[in-house]
C-alpha cells in the first residue's frame, strides 16, 4: 500500500501531522520552484483547465428550473457560491454553448426569473453527474436520473426531494459577458433535511451534514473528514505573544 508523503523546502516530512497543520507559530514553508504562466498568452482551454484544477473544492449547485412550456431541468454547476445575508444572495456562474446559444438553465433562469439551488451529497452524487448529460431540452433531467421532483413553497420551479437542503431563488439581476452570465439568486425559501441542522440554534451537524465538492476533471472530495481551526481575537493574540516573549 503505497504512502502520500509531503516535504516542505526544508526536508521536513509532514506527512504525519494531521491536516498538514503544524503550530501557528511554526513559518509556512518557503517553496523553492514554482511554474508560471501568464494568462494573456494562454488560450481558454489552458485557462480553464488551471482555473478549475486549482480553485477548488468548488461547491455543486444542481439547480432545477422550469422552461416555458414546463418542462422540467436539472444541471449541476460548480461555479457557485454564497455571495451575500442581506440581501440572501447565491451566485451562478453558467456558460452558453460553443454555437452561442444559451444552456437550458440559463434560459429558463431569464425567461422565468426563478431557480432552485438544491445542494448534494453522497447519497445523490451519482444521479447528480447524470443530470450533467447533454440530453435534449425536452428530457426532464430529474425524472432521467431518478430523483424526485417536490413542489416548492415560494417559486414555481420545483426542489429535488432527496437534496440535504434546497435554496428556492428568484433572480436578482443577471449580468452578461461573452458567453457567460452570472446569475445572482435571492434566497425566498429554504429546506433542510431534518439530520442535517439543530432546528434551535441553525446549526448543521456536520455528522450528518458532508455534501461533496469539484475538484478537477472527474475528480470529487466528499467533506468527510472535516477539523476545527478557531480564529483567535486580536486580544488573544496579544497575549499569546506576550507569553511567549515575542
Amino acid at each position: 500500500m503505497s504512502r502520500s508523503r509531503s516535504f516542505t523546502s526544508e526536508g521536513r516530512d509532514r506527512s504525519g501531522e494531521v491536516g498538514g497543520l503544524g503550530p501557528a507559530s511554526r513559518k509556512p514553508p518557503l517553496w523553492m520552484h514554482a511554474v508560471e504562466y501568464d494568462f494573456g498568452r494562454l488560450s481558454a482551454d489552458e485557462r480553464y483547465k488551471l482555473l478549475v484544477s486549482f480553485v477548488g473544492p468548488r461547491p455543486i449547485a444542481l439547480v432545477t428550473t422550469l422552461g416555458p412550456e414546463g418542462i422540467k431541468n436539472a444541471a449541476p454547476m460548480s461555479f457557485f457560491n454564497v455571495f451575500a445575508q442581506t440581501p440572501p444572495l447565491l451566485i451562478l456562474g453558467l456558460q452558453d454553448r460553443p454555437s452561442g446559444a444559451h444552456e437550458d438553465t440559463t434560459r429558463n433562469i431569464l425567461e422565468t426569473r426563478e431557480f432552485v439551488v438544491n445542494l448534494v451529497d453522497e447519497t445523490i452524487a451519482r444521479q447528480m453527474v447524470v443530470c450533467a448529460i447533454e440530453f435534449p431540452p425536452e428530457v426532464d433531467e430529474v425524472r432521467t436520473a431518478g430523483l424526485t421532483w417536490r413542489e416548492s413553497a415560494a417559486v414555481r420551479p420545483g426542489r429535488i426531494g432527496e437534496a440535504p437542503a434546497a435554496f428556492e431563488c428568484r433572480l436578482e439581476r443577471a449580468i452578461e459577458y461573452p458567453s457567460r452570465w452570472i446569475v445572482f439568486g435571492e434566497v425566498a425559501y429554504m429546506h433542510v433535511r431534518d439530520a442535517c441542522i439543530d432546528p434551535e440554534t441553525m446549526r448543521v451537524r456536520p455528522e450528518n451534514y458532508c455534501p461533496i465538492a469539484r475538484l478537477h476533471g472527474d475528480n470529487y472530495v466528499l467533506a468527510r473528514n472535516q477539523y476545527v481551526l478557531r480564529k483567535m481575537s486580536y486580544e488573544e493574540w496579544c497575549r499569546r505573544e506576550a507569553a511567549s516573549g515575542s
